[in-house]
């Protein structure tokens, strides 16, 4: 069983990092095209008319489908006051409790998602820009990015043990 779970948790592992680079590769475009787009304005020779409601669509979807990646990583946000005051094995539960219940969440969050995105695609809406992808595909990426979200959590419930010995160095080495 836990060969399944593990060859699982090596090609989730792989997804996120290809979103990862996905986001990565996107920031860098962003990046480059600002001060081509620029360029081509002040030389009067156009401009790029798609170039900030692409980055707009960029940023949230390099936000929502990176989030899973940034939790793997460790990278979050953390306040583990209470964690750090416990005994190892008790933060360690501590550290499960709230992996399930962070995935319960997400679930719920992908649930609702998953509704309101086949809502907007039988009422075919759209946004009123100049570069219009349609309201349903943009809740794609949220309720997809849930749901790698509660996975990535209920693989944390595992790994519980590593999270908070490895938060335990990194605050030593923090100073704090």
């Amino acid at each position: 069983m836990n060969r399944h779970i593990d060859a699982f948790e090596a090609g989730f592992n792989w997804l996120l990092l290809f979103l990862a680079a996905l986001v990565a590769i996107s920031i860098g475009l962003i990046a480059v095209l600002i001060p081509i787009n620029l360029l081509l304005i002040k030389m009067t020779w156009g401009n790029i008319w798609w170039l900030y409601e692409g980055i707009e669509y960029t940023l949230y979807a390099g936000v929502f489908l990176g989030a899973p990646w940034v939790l793997q990583q460790g990278a979050h946000v953390r306040v583990d006051i209470l964690s750090a005051a416990l005994p190892k094995s008790m933060a360690a539960q501590l550290e499960r409790i709230l992996d399930f219940a962070a995935a319960g969440l997400c679930l719920v969050l992908c649930y609702y998602g998953i509704r309101a995105t086949i809502s907007e695609y039988v009422d075919g809406t759209m946004p009123d820009k100049v570069l219009s992808i349609a309201n349903w595909i943009i809740l794609v990426v949220f309720a997809f990015s849930f749901f790698l979200l509660a996975i990535e959590f209920l693989l944390r419930v595992r790994r519980a043990r590593e999270i908070v010995a490895k938060a335990e160095t990194s605050a030593t080495k923090s100073g704090f």
